[in-house]
């Protein structure tokens, strides 16, 4: 089974106006929880692993996990309210974000809860915006110690400096789980972000010294870009109509993971020897996931027989 940790909020998208304000369409989210989300609709058990309301907001996004496979052992309940991500996109359909979560259940997940992890997990996701707010930040982070070199560790920084504004922390974060990850997934925004000045290829190499066995950075129209230390390949980005890009992140990550698991490959020494042909049919799976979700509105993963 997969495990993903991080949050799970309503992303909330402005409608139009009404008479008196501005409708709001609320929708279930968070990079994590879409990651869980994908994983399940992808055939894949997987549990998530993170701090939920007990509110009528968490409630939801419980039952809608559960509706979708998703294994609810691991999740902390709390009586914190659930994070607001407010959600704007330009005309290319490009998400914005403002996060309304100071105090909320996302940020509090303690490390009681590391006491519900089974054993015999097949790989662990990190991402977002949770790895760098406490405490949830520090349960994530004993939980990678106790972890790795028996569970895949797989990692994307998702940055949302809106939630966390310096960049300090997520630098920081990212350079403490380079020789602690396995499968490391980052956007070239992201990369842009942390590093100014640091070419793809350059941070590709930096990561695989540190340990890192693949090493994804992901191009919006560009297509993707992977290495190991024995190959490195680029595909290009599938064609599709955009509706917005919400979610293509998440996809691609539980994608890949998906055809990994596919292809029994979810392992480091499996990362390390996978080849080129290997690599360019796993990425164009997850290029292929990612179109289906940007050709629709909001987080809305594929299925897999929508990929066969």
């Amino acid at each position: 089974m997969f495990m993903v940790c991080g949050e799970a909020l309503m992303d909330v998208f402005a409608t139009g106006d009404t008479p008196t304000g501005v409708a709001l369409d609320a929708r279930v989210g968070g990079s994590p929880y879409n990651v869980a989300l994908g994983l399940a609709r992808l055939a894949q058990p997987v549990s998530f692993f993170g701090s939920v309301s007990r509110g009528f907001l968490g409630e939801r996004l419980m039952r809608f996990l559960g509706n979708e496979g998703v294994n609810l052992s691991t999740v902390q309940r709390s009586d914190a309210p659930t994070t607001l991500g407010l959600v704007g996109l330009d005309a290319q359909g490009v998400p914005s974000y403002s996060f309304y979560g100071d105090g909320c259940a996302d940020r509090l997940l303690t490390t009681d809860a590391l006491a519900a992890v089974p054993a015999g997990l097949r790989a662990i996701n990190f991402g977002s915006f949770t790895t760098v707010t406490e405490p949830t930040a520090s349960t994530l982070r004993a939980l990678v110690e106790r972890e790795r070199g028996r569970t895949l560790i797989a990692y994307d920084p998702n940055v949302r400096l809106n939630v966390e504004p310096a960049l300090a922390p997520w630098r920081e974060f990212v350079q403490w789980m380079q020789p602690r990850t396995d499968l490391l997934k980052v956007s070239d925004e992201d990369l842009h972000l942390l590093f100014p000045g640091l070419a793809i290829a350059d941070f590709a190499a930096q990561t695989l010294a540190q340990g890192v066995k693949l090493v994804v950075v992901t191009r919006g129209a560009e297509g993707a870009v992977a290495w190991t230390a024995k190959q490195n390949i680029s595909v290009p980005p599938v064609k599709v109509k955009v509706i917005d890009t919400v979610g293509a992140g998440d996809t691609f990550q539980a994608a890949l993971l998906t055809w990994l698991a596919e292809h029994d490959a979810v392992s480091a020494g499996a990362l390390q020897n996978l080849s080129a042909a290997q690599l360019t049919d796993a990425l164009g799976f997850a290029a292929r996931a990612a179109a289906i979700t940007c050709s629709r509105r909001g987080a809305d993963l594929p299925r897999r027989s929508e990929l066969n």
